[in-house]
């Protein structure tokens, strides 16, 4: 799995609200272009994610389920994107005195994307993932409770 942790200014329950509100991902995930739709009993175990990926007019239609959830602490997904294929994500939140760390953990786990070489796959999750934590913090540190 391709690991980053990012120290953001917001406390656990905070940066849970951004994570727990299904509506925010398009907003934080790279790649995600837009939410369809979210199941009522999101972030539940089972619940669903109903997202596009790509760039308009080239997008595709797809979901995210969840497949652990302890509230305030972890939440592990499984997100598919075919015709790229699926991943497993793990989020880790940590409470730091008045802010959280958070560990974002992710890898190939179905169709194509499990061809490409792991270290290859590693450079371009963290890259992304990077730039998604950036964009969890700013919803996070700057969001009104």
């Amino acid at each position: 799995m391709s690991t980053n942790t990012r120290l953001i200014n917001a406390p656990v329950e905070k940066v849970w609200d951004v994570l727990a509100d299904g509506w925010l991902y398009a907003l934080f995930v790279v790649g995600a272009s837009r939410m369809r739709d979210v199941d009522d009993a999101w972030p539940a175990i089972g619940a669903r994610l109903h997202h596009s990926v790509g760039v308009w007019p080239a997008l595709i239609d797809d979901s995210t389920s969840v497949l652990e959830c302890t509230p305030q602490r972890m939440l592990k997904l499984r997100a598919r994107a075919w015709p790229a294929g699926e991943a497993e994500v793990v989020f880790t939140l940590e409470a730091r005195g008045s802010s959280t760390e958070l560990t974002i953990e992710e890898d190939a786990v179905a169709g194509p994307g499990v061809l490409v070489p792991k270290p290859v796959r590693d450079v371009q999750l963290r890259l992304r993932n990077t730039e998604t934590l950036q964009r969890l913090a700013y919803i996070a540190e700057g969001r009104e409770v």
